[in-house]
């Protein structure tokens, strides 16, 4: 299963909307100053580019001016820092960013990976619905254990 991380196309609405104020000004301006519309044409570009393709074979890295693949065999960890983006521990020691992969994307790179990344969502998840199974089979084997016995009969008064 081939899974893509990428920025939403929402994004580039507001990109939109500010090369539609800039027009205004560049309009009213002298010519070099219609250099402003590289700006948000710039950051569309960046916004479409960049992504992380989850595949059967690994990870493919797309930049805004360089690409990069990598093996599952390539990889030993992941590293989530505070801000930014995740970073992928190599087994040659160094580190690889991953675009737009956050610590909330997990889940999504865990379901792309084929199992070879854990969600500890997931696993959180299964062990709460586990715990709450375990409960009922011990409440109903309970009530089925009360059920069992006789009922004291009550003699003449």
């Amino acid at each position: 299963m081939e899974q893509s991380i990428h920025i939403s196309r929402l994004a580039i609405l507001p990109l939109l909307m500010l090369a539609f104020g800039f027009t205004f000004v560049i309009f009213a301006s002298p010519l070099w100053v219609s250099v402003l519309w590289l700006i948000p044409i710039a950051v569309a570009v960046w916004t479409l580019r960049v992504r992380t393709l989850v595949t059967a074979d690994g990870l493919q890295l797309r930049r805004m001016f360089s690409s990069r693949s990598l093996e599952w065999s390539q990889l030993k960890g992941f590293r989530f820092p505070k801000h930014g983006w995740a970073r992928a521990e190599l087994t040659d020691g160094s580190e690889v960013s991953l675009p737009v992969v956050t610590f909330g994307r997990l889940p999504q790179l865990a379901a792309a990976s084929g199992g070879r990344v854990t969600d500890p969502y997931a696993a959180a998840d299964r062990a709460a619905r586990e715990a709450a199974q375990a409960e009922r089979d011990a409440r109903d084997a309970e009530q089925a254990e009360q059920s069992d016995r006789p009922e004291p009969e009550n003699g003449p008064a």
